[in-house]
């Protein structure tokens, strides 16, 4: 019997997989994506159903020879790229390049990478879908379309923007900024206030016994009529009713409540707990999550995939990973806190059920056991993964509740608070209910009291306050409203984002996203000329298009027609007929040295950076120069400026004496350590370098004997 070529993305998912199949196994990674549309010309041929024009990846030019040499070499080719719109399109893109009839059973796909998961994708091959393939063919086609006509057009028509360019999801994300921040700025506060009072039961000495009513409304002889206070003379008049007169308890009411766990990680609820709870980037946690997906080296294991498929809106469960969870709570926390039911998770339309939810998939590898192989980062998402959803099998938390009304005269105070006596799945995972405002219920702690007793009035005070806007969008109520509004799907979340914050179209301040000058003029035009084109339900509605097109109801070519021509007739009347748009330079206050002019700070897409206003007759540019911080030049012991490489994107280090000492030589991608420690080996400055998402301490001379690959044995 011949060998078997598997093809996948990535190496490190190669190597996983490895540990599952046998030698008559080659396993090989196309290192994402062979062929795509060209970089400089639209690649679509609109002429002809718009059918695109693909080439070779030009950097894939040695994996496309290598796979077609194993291909050749091989009895058969099995396609194991991801279990999505894009891992399908990678199929059909290999098979076209190795000459594969798409019809034949050449693919396989598995939410998890395990034994028993890729060997039965092993032994129940499919032909490529080409239902999903196209609807990843529709959104790529689109996507350039959109892209490529209006771009230009921005580029024409806004001048002092620096990089510039419109997408058909990126640009309604920039639109959600803007218009939460507008209703920011539109919002006029009103004035309330609220009245409470310090009680306490009369025989209560301690400071600690007393605690805190709020007025509610008045009582009439029709009931309860609860009342808001809007002015001083309202609140003071009941202010004055109240004096020090004692309060009176009316009634108590006791309940009992349980406060279930939550469905287990989507891709967006993961993105948005990871941004609250760790500080994480949808980016950064989309990152870690693919390298806990496909195979951490684990020690003396070998690589280990440690969550299912990472890209998902679905919240379904299989039935082995419940059990797996079920025995698991009843062993380390016992039976009381098993919940009595197996509780699964429904999804709201079945084109999501193709996946499951994010959830471990090696029970055995608790996270503290492996947290020496996992990087700090890995670590904390895969715990957070990991207690989600061992805490969706565990028992509710059970409260006991008191809800408590008191008067004084016929003012009305209410108060009320929970007390947990079995606490359940938060035991393990202590859920963080956020509201909008991130704002958290206040639980008063109660003392044992009867209707009737009396209350002693310690003091009574009233607040002045404002009503306030809602707050502006974070990284994850950004997902959170991307979702809602059914802009994008969980594979864009993250790039959307990271594109609108690298078009300067928004910044972050904090952990909040706001609208920049360049976001808000580019939206201004594109909701000016282009209306429908960014309109929140459109875009929603032709994700739902494609969802109809990965599901077989409609063509991919129809779904374009229905969108491109009026669009394109709209770029040539926009384009005919708008005048020019120049944002304002900001100066710097400096001249140029080669030339006398202002220097201005412009963007592109690598960030910032100083340029004379003259250009192009001018071409001089440099660095914003930011100081790293209790940091001195370990060559001269001077300060460290914080400079950005044009060519590469990314930052490194100088001294800041570098134009005014040329004995200072020091540069370096890495920073220096701050404590000014030399390498014991050859007495040169140390660095801190990050690896593999670690941070580490290291010589600065690359040619140090310390700093020499470790052979692997």
């Amino acid at each position: 019997m011949g060998k078997t070529l598997v093809i996948v993305e990535s190496p490190a998912k190669a190597k996983t997989i490895g540990r599952y199949l046998g030698n008559d196994y080659v396993i090989k990674a196309s290192k994402g994506h062979i062929r795509d549309l060209p970089e400089k010309t639209l690649g679509v041929n609109v002429m002809n159903k718009y059918q695109p024009i693909y080439i070779d990846s030009p950097d894939k030019t040695e994996v496309i020879k290598e796979l077609k040499s194993l291909a050749s070499k091989c009895d058969s080719v099995l396609i194991a790229t991801d279990p999505d719109r894009e891992g399908e399109a990678i199929a059909w893109h290999i098979a076209y390049i190795l000459k594969i009839d798409p019809t034949t059973k050449c693919r396989i796909t598995f939410n998890e990478i395990t034994k028993n998961a890729v060997q039965n994708a092993v032994d129940n091959p499919r032909e490529i879908n080409l239902n999903i393939f196209n609807a990843q063919q529709a959104r790529r086609v689109l996507d350039r379309l959109y892209g490529y006509e209006l771009s230009p057009l921005l580029w024409k028509t806004i001048k002092g923007a620096g990089y510039l360019s419109a997408g058909r999801v990126q640009s309604v994300a920039t639109k959600l900024v803007k218009e939460r921040d507008d209703e920011i700025a539109a919002f006029k506060p009103k004035e309330y206030w609220e009245i409470n009072a310090e009680v306490s039961l009369p025989g209560a000495k301690a400071k600690k016994d007393r605690f805190t009513i709020d007025f509610y409304g008045k009582k009439t002889s029709e009931g309860v009529k609860k009342l808001a206070l809007n002015s001083k003379e309202e609140t003071d008049a009941i202010l004055n009713d109240i004096g020090d007169k004692d309060f009176v308890i009316d009634t108590i009411v006791k309940g009992e409540k349980e406060r279930k766990s939550s469905a287990p990680f989507t891709t967006s609820t993961l993105q948005q707990e990871a941004s609250r709870r760790l500080g994480f980037a949808p980016k950064t946690t989309m990152q870690v999550a693919q390298m806990l997906y496909q195979g951490i080296e684990i020690a003396d294991q070998g690589p280990v995939a440690l969550i299912s498929y990472m890209r998902t809106d679905s919240v379904r469960i299989s039935q082995e990973a419940i059990a797996a969870a079920r025995n698991l709570i009843v062993k380390k926390y016992g039976k009381e806190y098993l919940s009595p039911y197996k509780r699964e998770f429904k999804n709201k339309n079945s084109s999501q059920d193709a996946h499951e939810a994010i959830r471990p998939t090696h029970f055995e590898y608790e996270p503290d056991t492996v947290k020496s192989s996992l990087t700090r980062d890995q670590y904390k998402l895969y715990k957070l993964i990991w207690e989600r959803f061992i805490a969706t099998q565990m028992a509710a938390v059970q409260l006991d509740t008191l809800s408590v009304d008191i008067s004084c005269g016929d003012n009305l105070f209410k108060v009320s608070g929970e007390t947990v006596t079995f606490d359940g799945f938060q035991k393990l995972y202590d859920e963080m209910r956020e509201t909008d405002s991130d704002s958290k219920k206040k639980e008063t702690a109660l003392p044992v009291f009867s209707e009737g007793d009396v209350l002693k009035n310690h003091k009574v005070e009233s607040v002045q306050k404002y009503t306030q806007p809602k707050p502006h969008y974070t990284e994850a109520s950004l997902v959170s409203a991307m979702e809602k509004n059914g802009i994008g799907r969980p594979s864009t979340y993250a790039p959307t984002i990271s594109v609108i914050e690298d078009r300067h179209y928004v910044v972050k301040e904090g952990k909040n996203i706001l609208i920049t000058e360049t976001g808000r003029v580019v939206t201004d035009f594109l909701q000016k000329n282009f209306e429908k084109a960014i309109d929140i339900g459109f875009t929603a509605e032709m994700e739902e298009k494609l969802d109809s097109v990965e599901n077989g109801d409609v063509s991919w070519t129809d779904t374009i027609d229905d969108f491109y021509p009026q669009f394109h007739q709209q770029i040539k009347e926009v384009s005919d007929n708008t005048d020019k748009i120049t944002i304002e330079e900001e100066k710097t206050g400096e001249k140029c040295p080669k030339c006398g002019h202002d220097l201005i700070i412009k963007n592109s897409r690598y960030g910032k950076f100083i340029a004379c206003s003259a250009f192009p007759d001018c071409d001089f540019s440099k660095n914003i120069e930011k100081k790293l911080a209790n940091t001195n030049c370990p060559l001269c012991g001077s300060g460290i400026d914080i400079l950005k490489s044009k060519k590469y994107g990314k930052n490194f280090y100088v001294c800041d004496k570098k134009g005014s000492d040329p004995n200072c030589s020091f540069v370096s991608w890495d920073p220096p350590v701050k404590d000014g420690a030399t390498c014991p080996e050859c007495g040169t400055y140390m660095v801190y370098h990050r690896i593999r998402g670690k941070v580490i301490r290291r010589c600065g001379n690359k040619d140090c004997p310390t700093n020499a690959r470790k052979k692997k044995s």
